[in-house]
């Protein structure tokens, strides 16, 4: 009979090994990243469009960033522009730590010839978001790139793994410059040219001749490959398609879907998706296309994006016409299609459990907001859209930097504006609505636009439960969806329509709830929520950080507080010559690509072999 003592060691030994592994397994890697921002007079997508372009690291779009769950990313960014930035990561929850949001409601911006290093850590997400930078209009101008968030080897992907990914950032383009669009937006009238085209990856329509290079996606036949597909642009909804290949829906920023067979997909400002795509069809090349909602595209052919999928082996070019998507004005196919895409309940995501166990149906609503969005009157001879006849009027002082040094004193008023009231006269104002800590919110867009409207809350993922026509009222919670609504952090709101979600308000900080359409944010339709803890804990939300830049009212903290702020590395303006991988190829989104560490790798090998 075995030693007791042998025994209990050998039990002893696996106890500490299963521990070890699950440590392993569950915490991130660091991820660094060092992002030089610059514009550039050089690339050109549209050969008659002269305009600079806002790259990062030289690339545009901007480089991926590759990462897995519970990864901690650290990004330096470097500002080589003439003027202040900030970048957001569209999607990233930014988990008790609304410090890194990256919008002008949490952060300083970063003043030209300066850095400042973004720490946030991929805490429980997977999937496919994007970054891009948040103030002065600068979005129209490119520093946009992908962001992918994989899953931990322990949990499960809901279908096999695909040959490869392609990141595809599509969205629109303004041919003046954003400077020039900013200033006619400034005016009192505030009109401006819509814009002109439509890009895949930064690039113009094949077989155009004013486009410089055409985006081409290499696939083998036979094979499936994942497109992870985001509208980066400023104001068009857009519907996706590849000729003669369907497209199977399976995620969205963040959310694993019931695996829906689409001939095309409406994809609208700031959302994101992945699509399965199997190559097989006859070896040869094919149309990739993505077309505005709402506009007649027969007349304006620039606005229709055109890249090509090539077959291994082909040497036929794309022939016939481009592929139909949905009609572009049949907003009820549109509302339909919104309505198929559901939770996928049975699956797991970044954490084990499936994503169904958190059900919603079985929710108490404690807040309601009803909001809604609509264009407002001149002020101070400049025009202003509006939440709830409100233009939001952005403080010197970011509110989260108030809220902790000031208590809002001097720079806002916590409910001023009730988010369920819409004022009789329009006024600008500053307005933050006070959020109840863990509990569920139902939110409630109303669109007073005649274009589609497109919704994002940072900070968060919510359930998106119900779209209608016309006015919403109580009678419309029986159109609801809550049985396997999706979860997702940006949803469209139809013409004279509303759309209606529900948050669980579970992550304390300051959140930015705005419209995803350049033009209505930057001219007021946004607001914020605070979601407010007592408890001083640092495991219920992170300190500042210590590298806090200070603005405003606030030049630093109580001394309670004390936060050490290291002086700012100035630099020359001209950033250096972007560096390429040797090994990586031509496609700007791989030359970006992350290379992980391996250190718990080893660590696994190393236990193994100790056993």
């Amino acid at each position: 009979m075995a030693n007791l003592s042998d025994v209990a060691c050998r039990l002893s030994c696996k106890v500490w090994f299963w521990c070890m592994f699950l440590v392993a397994i569950a915490g991130g890697e660091d991820v660094f990243l060092e992002w030089h921002v610059a514009l550039d007079t050089t690339i050109k997508p549209i050969i008659s469009v002269n305009k600079p372009v806002i790259t990062i690291n030289g690339l545009f779009p901007g480089p991926l960033l590759n990462s897995t769950t519970n990864d901690i990313v650290h990004v330096n960014v470097f500002n080589h522009l003439d003027e202040p930035l900030l970048m957001t990561w569209n999607g990233i929850q930014q988990r008790l730590n609304s410090w890194q949001d990256g919008v002008s409601g949490t952060n300083c911006p970063i003043q030209p010839g300066q850095n400042w290093t973004y720490d946030f850590k991929m805490k429980d997400q997977i999937g496919s978001f994007f970054y891009f930078p948040s103030t002065n209009f600068q979005k129209a101008a490119g520093g946009f790139g992908p962001i992918r968030i994989n899953n931990r080897i322990v949990i499960r992907v809901p279908f096999p793994k695909p040959e490869d990914e392609f990141d595809l950032l599509i969205g629109d383009w303004y041919n003046q410059s954003y400077k020039e669009v900013r200033s006619q937006l400034g005016s009192s009238s505030g009109q401006h040219n819509s814009p002109t085209w439509i890009l895949i990856n930064g690039k113009g329509p094949f077989g155009n001749p004013l486009t410089v290079a055409h985006e081409s996606f290499t696939a083998s036949p036979g094979k499936t490959y994942r497109f992870r597909i985001s509208n980066v642009g400023t104001t068009f909804s857009l519907n996706f398609r590849i000729q003669n290949h369907k497209l199977l829906l399976v995620e969205t920023e963040g959310s694993y879907t019931d695996q829906i067979l689409l001939d095309s997909l409406d994809v609208h400002v700031g959302q994101s998706y992945s699509v399965l795509v199997t190559m097989d069809q006859n070896v040869a090349d094919y149309y990739i296309v993505a077309s505005p909602k709402l506009v007649d595209e027969t007349n304006q052919a620039s606005l229709v994006a055109v890249a090509v999928l090539h077959y291994n082996g082909s040497n036929t070019p794309p022939n016939g016409p481009l592929p139909i998507g949905l009609d572009p004005f049949d907003i009820l196919s549109s509302m339909h299609q919104a309505k198929q895409i559901r939770w996928n309940l049975t699956a797991g995501a970044a954490r084990p459990n499936s994503q169904g166990s958190f059900n919603i149906s079985k929710a108490t609503i404690s807040q309601n907001f009803n909001l809604h969005g609509g264009l407002a009157a001149e002020f101070n001879g400049i025009l202003g859209y509006t939440v709830n006849n409100v233009s939001y009027l952005t403080p010197d002082t970011p509110l989260k930097l108030a809220d902790y040094a000031l208590n809002g004193s001097g720079v806002y008023s916590l409910d001023k504006y009730p988010a369920n009231y819409t004022f009789p006269l329009t006024v600008k104002g500053t307005f933050v609505v006070s959020g109840i800590h863990k509990a569920y919110a139902e939110i409630v867009f109303v669109n007073n636009h005649e274009a589609i409207d497109s919704w994002h809350l940072d900070g968060f993922g919510f359930w998106a439960v119900g779209y209608g026509n016309g006015s919403w009222t109580p009678q419309s919670r029986t159109e609801y969806n809550i049985i396997n609504p999706v979860v997702r952090s940006t949803v469209q709101v139809y013409p004279k329509g509303w759309t209606a979600v529900y948050a669980y308000l579970d992550n304390p900080g300051m959140w930015n709830l705005r419209s995803q359409i350049l033009e209505y944010w930057y001219l007021g339709q946004e607001l914020y929520i605070r979601v407010y803890d007592p408890d001083p804990n640092p495991a219920k939300e992170r300190p500042p950080p210590e590298n806090l830049l200070y603005c405003g009212k606030v030049h630093t903290l109580p001394s309670v507080f004390s936060v050490p702020a290291p002086p700012p590395l100035s630099f020359q303006l001209t950033p250096p010559a972007p560096e390429r991988d040797s090994a990586a190829t031509p496609n700007p989104q791989k030359s970006g690509t992350t290379t992980l560490h391996i250190h718990r790798f080893l660590l696994l090998v190393g236990l193994l072999m100790a056993l």
